[in-house]
């Protein structure tokens, strides 16, 4: 005689071997369906330029694919709003966060009911009117359209490597940020943010790990000698050591006659894996899952966090 629940199991089982039956059973129905509600994120890379029409509507066009792909949260690169060809035209359009780029975006992630990380915008400084200086600033924007947290780069690019015929002295026009922005909690996580060259500095991503950071994000624009050398290195490094998601969307390609990026917008886990590379030459996406069970057992396993000493340990040596 069949059971009319699970008519695989015969009614003359023993009650131990059809609990453990039961048991195993059940156990894996919750691990498909943990599995398959696992929160996506999209993570871009874009070819700005100075026409700033032309980088939103490729923008949205990557959002709107995202959307349709299942993705929870959409991460575009530092510049995504543009990447001016001169100083003078940098400063020029660049924008308040109440002007009309951000707001387009809120509308934007309003209407698609989309969280999106926007790193680095182009932000007009406090006093504008008489110093024409900028922030580099990273937004987060809820899928209300709301901004939810904002973070200004405080490592500056001032990098002179004449072999390698790099030149970019980013403090003459931007003003560095005075502090860290705390984690921000979204669907796929507590999302700790950097930007581009913040990844050189991992006690930045050990502060953003302390306060509960469980994925990290460095939208960047390298250029390809500094990210043929050290993009993927340091990515996965950041990863290993905070045991962190580590999601970092990327220029790629030529913007103009003066400047080229490295692309290879990736996704890394807290194991120190690639989950997804964008490649060196195409404008695109990659979607991964993110897997808090997967994390949460690697920190369980190997606690780093808790046998780390107290930060005067490591100045012992001053």
């Amino acid at each position: 005689m069949k059971n009319g629940l699970f008519p695989f199991l015969s009614t003359t089982c023993p009650t131990s071997t059809l609990f453990r039956i039961l048991t195993a059973t059940c156990l894996e129905i919750i691990s498909v369906f943990r599995m398959s509600f696992r929160p996506v994120a999209a993570v871009c890379q874009v070819n700005s330029t100075p026409d700033k029409e032309v980088n939103f509507a490729a923008c949205v066009r990557l959002v709107e694919k995202a959307k349709e792909g299942g993705a929870n949260m959409v991460f575009l690169p530092e510049g995504f709003d543009y990447i001016g060809s001169s100083q003078k035209e940098t400063l020029q359009l660049s924008e308040n966060l109440t002007g009309d780029t951000i707001s387009r975006y809120s509308d934007l992630a309003r209407k698609l009911n989309i969280w999106l990380s926007l790193g680095g915008f182009h932000e007009r400084g406090d006093d504008w009117e008489h110093d024409r200086r900028i922030y580099n600033t990273h937004l987060i924007i809820n899928g209300m359209g709301h901004i939810v947290s904002v973070y200004r780069k405080c490592h500056l690019f001032d990098v002179e490597l004449p072999e390698k015929k790099v030149s970019l002295k980013e403090s003459a026009f931007t003003i560095p940020g005075q502090s860290l922005s705390p984690p921000v909690q979204t669907p796929i996580g507590k999302v700790g943010l950097g930007i581009c060259y913040d990844l050189r500095f991992p006690e930045l991503s050990v502060a953003l790990l302390r306060q509960g950071a469980e994925i990290l994000t460095y939208p960047s624009a390298f250029t390809v000698a500094t990210g043929t050398a050290h993009w993927e290195v340091l990515l996965r490094a950041r990863a290993v050591e905070t045991q962190c998601f580590v999601l970092a969307a990327a220029q790629v390609g030529c913007h103009h006659a003066k400047r080229a990026s490295y692309g290879h917008a990736l996704a890394v886990d807290p194991w120190g894996e690639v989950l997804g590379d964008c490649g060196g030459t195409e404008v695109g996406l990659t979607l991964v899952e993110i897997d808090m069970d997967k994390l949460r057992d690697i920190r369980r396993n190997m606690p780093v966090l808790q046998h780390r000493r107290e930060e005067k340990f490591y100045y012992s040596l001053d």
